[in-house]
C-alpha cells in the first residue's frame, strides 16, 4: 500500500497514563443482561467508568464495570507494552457489542498499546503500528456494526528528535494508510503532557495531525484532564480560557472521550504523573466544573487512576456523580 503524504501547518511551541492490563482469554459472552448499567447511566446521565482488565474473560470484564457501577469503560486491545495478538475474535466482538448495546453502555474508549510509535525515526516501527493499529481497529468493528459505539483511543507517537513538524507529519501518514486499510471505528488522539519528545502535547499539534488526515470523520480526540494541565493549559484558573482555545484550534465537536485524572504536579510541568479525583492539583472544583459542563458532561469519562484499593475505582466513580448538580 502506497505511503499518502499528509500537510501540517508550522506547529507553534507549546502538552499517559497508566492502566493495568492482564492477558486476555477468550470466552462465550453470557448473554443475559443485567440492569446495573443502565440504572447507573440514568442516574446523573454522566457516562462515566474505569479502564478495566480483560484478565478472565469477556464477561469477567462486564461484571467488573457492573461491579464498580461503571456506565462506559476501556481495555486494551493486546498487550499495552507488547505484541501480542488481539485477544478477541470478531465473532466474540460482535456478541459482545450486542449485550453492551442491550444494557445500555456508553462508548467503549478502547486503549491502543503504548509500545505504537506512528512518528518513529524507524520505519519498521511505524510500519509495525500501522498494521496493528489496522488491526485492532478490525478487530472492534463487529461492536459497531450491531449499534454500540466505540473509538481507539492512541497516543500520537514521539518524534525521537527529529521535531514536532515532522513527527506530526509522520502520525498523519500513518493515519492514512491505517484508515485506508480499516476505518470501522474512529481513531481519537490523546491531549499528551509533553513528556519527552511526545507529539500531541498542544492543541495546535493536534490540529496538525488531523489536518494531514485525509478521512477526517474517521479521527477525533480524547481530552486527559491530566495531561492538559501538564502540558500547561491552566483548567483551574481559566476553565473558559482553555475550553475556548480547544473549540478555535481543535473543535468541540471533534472531542470524543475524556480521560478524567488528576495530577500528582502542577501547570506546565510536563510529567504525566496521574494522581486519584480530587488529591492533586486540579482538585475537587474542577472535576466540578467539568461534570457539570453540557459540553463536556455527555462525552465517556474514563479514570486513569491508580486502584489503592479494591473499591478505589466505584468509590471514585460515586464521586464524580455526586458532584452533579441536579
Amino acid at each position: 500500500m502506497a505511503e499518502t503524504t499528509g500537510t501540517t501547518t508550522a506547529i507553534p511551541t507549546k502538552t499517559t497514563g497508566t492502566a493495568t492490563a492482564a492477558t486476555a482469554t477468550t470466552a462465550t459472552i453470557t448473554t443475559e443482561p443485567t440492569a446495573t448499567t443502565a440504572a447507573t447511566t440514568t442516574t446523573t446521565g454522566l457516562l462515566v467508568g474505569s479502564h478495566l482488565s480483560t484478565a478472565g474473560g469477556w464477561d469477567a470484564l462486564i461484571k467488573r464495570s457492573h461491579e464498580e457501577g461503571g456506565s462506559a469503560f476501556a481495555f486494551f486491545p493486546r498487550s499495552p507494552y507488547g505484541k501480542q495478538s488481539k485477544a478477541l475474535d470478531p465473532a466474540q466482538a460482535g456478541e459482545f457489542g450486542a449485550r453492551l448495546k442491550a444494557e445500555h453502555c456508553g462508548p467503549l474508549v478502547v486503549h491502543a498499546p503504548y509500545v505504537y510509535n506512528l512518528a518513529s525515526k524507524e520505519e519498521t516501527k511505524r510500519t509495525f503500528a500501522i498494521e496493528a493499529l489496522a488491526e485492532d481497529i478490525e478487530l472492534l468493528t463487529p461492536i459497531r456494526e450491531v449499534g454500540q459505539e466505540a473509538y481507539i483511543n492512541i497516543h500520537p507517537g514521539a518524534h525521537v528528535g527529529q521535531g514536532a513538524e515532522t513527527g506530526c507529519r509522520l502520525i498523519s501518514e500513518g493515519l492514512n494508510r491505517v484508515l485506508e486499510r480499516a476505518s470501522g471505528v474512529m481513531v481519537l488522539l490523546e491531549t499528551m503532557a509533553g513528556k519527552g519528545t511526545e507529539c500531541g502535547r498542544s492543541f495546535e499539534e493536534l490540529a496538525a495531525i488531523i489536518d494531514g488526515v485525509e478521512n477526517k470523520e474517521h479521527i477525533g480526540v480524547t481530552f486527559d484532564t491530566c495531561h492538559v494541565l501538564d502540558a500547561g493549559y491552566d483548567l483551574v484558573n481559566d476553565y473558559d480560557g482553555v475550553k475556548r482555545q480547544l473549540d478555535d484550534i481543535i473543535g468541540l465537536d471533534k472531542v470524543k472521550a475524556i480521560h478524567v485524572n488528576d495530577s500528582q504536579f502542577g501547570l506546565g510541568s510536563h510529567k504525566d504523573r496521574h494522581a486519584n479525583i480530587g488529591e492533586g492539583h486540579l482538585g475537587i472544583p474542577f472535576f466540578t466544573r467539568l461534570v457539570n459542563d453540557p459540553d463536556m458532561a455527555r462525552l465517556p469519562m474514563i479514570l486513569e487512576t491508580k486502584e489503592l484499593t479494591p473499591d478505589t475505582h466505584r468509590e471514585e466513580i460515586a464521586l464524580l456523580r455526586s458532584l452533579v448538580q441536579r
